[in-house]
């Protein structure tokens, strides 16, 4: 089993409140059942099994394409015919209108069976949602149903060879046509999904600038640009190579050339001078994206090497006196149950956290102003923490399989590979950290430190008196106290304010992980009263434990360096390295 069926079940219904969210809709419990019914069967007959062929077969460059496994076709393609790029769009474009909620956690069960080929669609579907949100109906008749279809798929192509990160400094152009188009010219880099025969069309949603803009990311505008003209003639985009990457191999990577013989013909999306701003809805959806990846990637390590420690005998317990008794299986010793422990009290909050986070905009979407401003301070931290921590996750399962786990005839070693793209790409962990601290926790007088504190105290005060409420309520009081130590240095001066950024987001991010624990514990102990207890819930409520003993007691040592603002780092001199 690539994922716990049971926990995916437990989250959604008893944690998120599925039930609540769905009132009113055209779904209900036995639809979604259905829906995570024929997620599973497509995972498993389809991603599944190709995990280890696409990881040693990765995508190769000829004759100026990208040529993939011939089982990545027929794969996408069932995932495309069972409705899962469609189900998240509004009907009136082909959709079903799919609560984002259920949409995620069908992704999981994808991305949990093969990483790699779920991210054609979860580019596909950020790239449809841009052109939905800002297109005109022109474009979004031309474009964005054949993408609901799942016949043309999208991109996002913002990074550039010498800018990387730093969007400011893209050179792409965009020339206005007098029909007004635009010739598009430049050189995309790190472009996922750039160039494959997956599909009939790939839809490129490009960063360029239009001359005589403002300057830096004021003058960014985002275009439509696609491989293939309405006409079917091919437009100025050529792939100019394919970058070999240490995991995540069945998407391809690429570096992508626009314009190169001067005919490469965009159209803008939007206004004039607003492309960051609305790439940033795609990066956003991308953000949580990865982090619910990667929590799919904790989640198949945890469940490979579990089964594994159940079923390999290893050694005797330290209190046996015979070395002729029986040899144990592994999970018999206190360090393997350590290390499974460890991966389970990192990837069952990290999905709560995603699906949080989804129904947050379900909320947002009802109406509820408000879950805008929570989504916006969390987003950093479930794209950052799970990708940190569930990678960590990932290197305890290589552990519990010895030398076993480090080759490559298990699975857990390349979890660990897919994964480590996770804490670099939208955004790496450091720039999550200086969004998180320069931006999220400052924005409109701190309204969404606030929207989450008040957030977690509605949980406290439903969990008072519990074992897991004290210790929460104070480490909430440490990231306050660090945030007043902080913002006024950031203010002043920004440079060294932000030094520590990242060390601030582990800390945020692990406040937020036991406030999931709280509510994952919460509901466990509610069912015990109702139901009983059973071993499902048992665990829950240990790994809670685990967390709050060696997680979130970590805390307090975070947040009294972040009072001091540590400056050790920051008063490294570059020649003294």
């Amino acid at each position: 089993m690539h994922y716990d069926r049971e926990d995916l079940e437990f989250q959604l219904w008893d944690v998120i409140g599925l039930d609540r969210l769905l009132a009113g809709s055209d779904f209900d419990r036995a639809a979604v059942t259905g829906i995570l019914d024929t997620a599973d069967q497509v995972a498993t007959d389809h991603f599944l099994p190709f995990g280890h062929l696409l990881d040693e077969q990765e995508p190769r460059f000829v004759d100026g394409r990208a040529v993939l496994p011939d089982v990545v076709k027929p794969a996408v393609d069932a995932h495309v015919q069972a409705g899962f790029v469609a189900a998240g769009f509004d009907p009136a474009y082909g959709g079903m209108g799919l609560p984002e909620t259920v949409h995620q956690a069908a992704g999981f069960i994808f991305a949990a069976a093969n990483v790699g080929l779920a991210g054609y669609a979860m580019l596909t579907i950020g790239a449809g949602r841009l052109i939905e949100s800002f297109g005109t109906e022109d474009q979004k008749t031309r474009y964005l149903l054949p993408m609901v279809e799942g016949r043309w798929f999208g991109t996002m192509c913002l990074s550039e060879p010498q800018a990387g990160s730093s969007l400011s400094d893209i050179t792409t152009t965009a020339e206005p046509l007098e029909d007004g188009r635009y010739r598009i010219s430049g050189r995309k880099m790190w472009i996922s999904g750039g160039e494959h025969d997956l599909s009939e069309n790939i839809v490129h949603m490009v960063l360029a600038k239009i001359p005589g803009g403002p300057v830096g990311v004021k003058g960014i505008s985002l275009f439509i640009v696609p491989k293939l003209r309405q006409d079917g003639e091919r437009n100025d985009v050529t792939l100019a190579g394919l970058n070999h990457k240490m995991g995540y191999r069945a998407t391809t990577n690429c570096a992508l050339n626009f314009g190169e013989a001067g005919d490469c013909i965009g159209e803008l999306l939007g206004e004039p001078h607003r492309g960051l701003s609305y790439m940033f809805q795609m990066m956003n959806e991308a953000r949580i994206g990865v982090g619910l990846g990667a929590a799919a990637l904790g989640q198949a390590g945890y469940q490979a090497s579990l089964a594994y420690a159940k079923d390999r005998p290893q050694g005797r317990s330290p209190a046996a006196k015979d070395p002729a008794a029986p040899q144990v299986p592994l999970i018999a010793h206190a360090d393997i149950r350590r290390l499974l422990l460890a991966q389970k009290a990192a990837s069952e909050p990290a999905l709560a956290l995603a699906l949080y986070c989804a129904s947050l905009v379900d909320r947002y979407r009802g109406g509820d102003a408000d879950a805008l401003t929570l989504l916006d301070v969390l987003t950093p931290v479930a794209k950052s923490w799970p990708s940190e921590f569930c990678l960590e996750a990932n290197k305890h399962a290589i552990q519990v399989l010895g030398g076993a786990g480090y080759t490559r005839d298990y699975p857990v070693e390349r979890f660990y590979r897919d994964n480590r793209l996770n804490p670099i790409h939208e955004g790496t962990h450091g720039i999550q950290g200086m969004d998180l601290l320069g931006r999220k926790v400052l924005m409109n007088n701190g309204a969404g430190l606030a929207a989450l504190s008040s957030a977690i105290q509605s949980d406290l005060s439903g969990a008072e008196g519990t074992e897991f409420s004290g210790p929460l309520q104070d480490a909430l009081a440490d990231v306050a106290r660090a945030t007043q130590a902080l913002v006024p240095q950031i203010l002043s001066d920004p440079e060294r304010g932000l030094a520590n950024a990242t060390l601030y987001l582990d800390m945020f991010g692990h406040v937020v992980m036991g406030w999931m624990w709280l509510r994952i514990a919460t509901a466990a102990q509610r069912l015990q009263t109702d139901h009983g207890s059973r071993p499902f819930l048992s665990g829950k409520l240990q790994a809670a434990r685990y967390f709050y003993a060696r997680e979130l007691s970590r805390v307090p040592e975070w947040a009294h360096r972040l009072e001091r603002n540590d400056s050790t780092a920051f008063e490294m001199k570059e020649d003294w390295f």
